[in-house]
C-alpha cells in the first residue's frame, strides 16, 4: 500500500495546478487558472481529473476547441490518467474572478 510511485490526489491536484498556469488565455496574457477561468478540480485516486472551466465570453473563438487543448495539456502531468474538462456558463465570468496578481497585471488596480 506504501507506494511510493503512488501520487497522492493532494499532490496531483497541485502538479495539474501548475500546469493550467503555463496555459493562457488567446486574447488575455494571464494564464487560464490566474484569470479565475477553473472552477473546480475534481482528483480521484485512481488519477481521473474532472475539470470545470469557463470562458471570459460564451462567444469566445476557442469554445470548441480550447477545453480539448486543456485537457492535452493535464493528461501530460505523471500520474493523471484521464481527464475531461466541462465547459460550463455558470456562473459567468467576470473580472473579479481573477486572482489579485492577475488584476495587478492587467493595471486593473
Amino acid at each position: 500500500m506504501n507506494d511510493q510511485y503512488q501520487i497522492s490526489p493532494e499532490q496531483l491536484k497541485e502538479d495539474v495546478i501548475d500546469v493550467l498556469k503555463t496555459i493562457y488565455d488567446p486574447e488575455i496574457p494571464i494564464n487560464i487558472y490566474e484569470l479565475g477561468l477553473i472552477y473546480d478540480i475534481q482528483i480521484s485516486t485512481s488519477g481521473n481529473v474532472n475539470i470545470d472551466m469557463t470562458l471570459t465570453a460564451p462567444g469566445c473563438p476557442v469554445a470548441q476547441s480550447f477545453p480539448g487543448d486543456v485537457e492535452s495539456r493535464v493528461m501530460s502531468v505523471p500520474g493523471v490518467k484521464k481527464a475531461h474538462v466541462e465547459l460550463v456558463w455558470e456562473p459567468q465570468w467576470t473580472k473579479d474572478m481573477m486572482t489579485e496578481a492577475a488584476q495587478l497585471q492587467l493595471g486593473m488596480f
